[in-house]
């Protein structure tokens, strides 16, 4: 079984030969990700400004993405004269066309698409701005998000038409005990304008994948209303494991590595192996239901290599399903 059958059938519950994965070399991935390239003949303003118009401090030691210092529609007096990004430009998703032609292995094409409402409400009006905009501007709120999802929707029928099988994108919709949003919040602005984009990626056959992390069990029923099918979740621990199956096993595909702020961090070696066979036996009990991942950055949060391997090693050896 190669990559893409494998993950389209543990997404699917439709069981794999084994537990799809994406890990470091040499345990291999059965995902291959895509991304869009910058605008032709985009170039900043000023250094560290995105193709938004956002200003990025970075961190000198480039352990992190670093912060948004300027936020373009910092007023939504500006939103009138703002110009939006453009990604309907076919030639942003050559070299992404030209991955997928030589994707000999036939692994899971996942395209990196730009919907990520909560984190880019945030770099364009400013942390504060973003959690007052439901109650003190909520129809310039519901204008921008509109745009947002018109923007991902481009995305998604250009890389339909290169034959990506799946989309995905980052929002971090948790704090360590609680949503970010009250579930209301989230029902009335966000959820709506997630439904409209995922609609459109499974119409074109895609796989529908989510990055978030904090704790957002709240959320997790209206994630898959709106039409999430793949939950990429780096904290666990927080909501717990055996909770989180037994309230969305068999709904959701969970992608996960062990628990990156906690086993990952303050475990044994004993402790992250258990973890990782205890990700498999919970999510990965319905016929599919689990991807095994790693955390890339694990450097900036103290993941030794020692630990990557140990967890990395557990994933494959626990991991098969005959």
């Amino acid at each position: 079984m190669k990559g893409r059958e494998r993950v389209q059938r543990a997404v699917l519950f439709q069981s794999p030969d084994r537990i799809p994965r994406e890990l470091p070399d040499p345990w291999g991935s059965d995902i291959l990700r895509v991304d869009i390239d910058v605008a032709p003949r985009w170039t900043p303003n000023i250094e560290g400004e995105d193709e938004w118009g956002c200003v990025w401090q970075k961190d000198p030691e480039e352990k992190t993405i670093g912060q948004v210092k300027i936020h373009p529609i910092s007023d939504y007096s500006m939103l009138a004269d703002y110009r939006f990004p453009d990604f309907d430009l076919s030639e942003r998703y050559e070299k992404a066309k030209d991955m997928i032609q030589g994707n000999a292995e036939k692994k899971f094409v996942l395209a990196i698409v730009p919907l990520s409402f909560i984190h880019r409400l945030q770099y364009l009006r400013g942390d504060v701005e973003a959690w007052i905009d439901p109650y003190e501007h909520p129809k310039e709120l519901c204008i921008l998000l509109d745009r947002m999802a018109d923007i991902a929707i481009d995305a998604i029928k250009h890389f339909a038409a290169i034959g990506a099988n799946g989309i995905y994108s980052c929002d971090d919709w948790g704090l360590q005990d609680r949503p970010m949003f009250s579930p209301q919040i989230f029902r009335k602005f966000f959820k709506p304008r997630y439904s409209r984009v995922y609609k459109v990626a499974r119409e074109y056959g895609m796989l529908t994948f989510l990055h978030s992390c904090g704790y957002i069990i709240d959320l997790l029923d209206d994630f898959i209303e709106a039409g999430v099918q793949v939950i990429q979740m780096d904290q666990q621990e927080n909501m717990g494991v055996e909770e989180l199956s037994r309230r969305f096993g068999g709904k959701l595909c969970f992608w996960c590595p062990v628990d990156i702020q906690q086993t990952m961090v303050t475990g044994t070696l004993e402790d992250i192996r258990t973890y990782a066979r205890g990700l498999i036996e919970a999510f990965g009990k319905f016929k599919g239901g689990f991807i095994a991942k790693w955390y890339a950055s694990g450097a900036a949060i103290g993941h030794s290599q020692e630990r990557i391997k140990v967890m990395s090693e557990a994933f494959v050896e626990y991991g098969n399903y005959s």
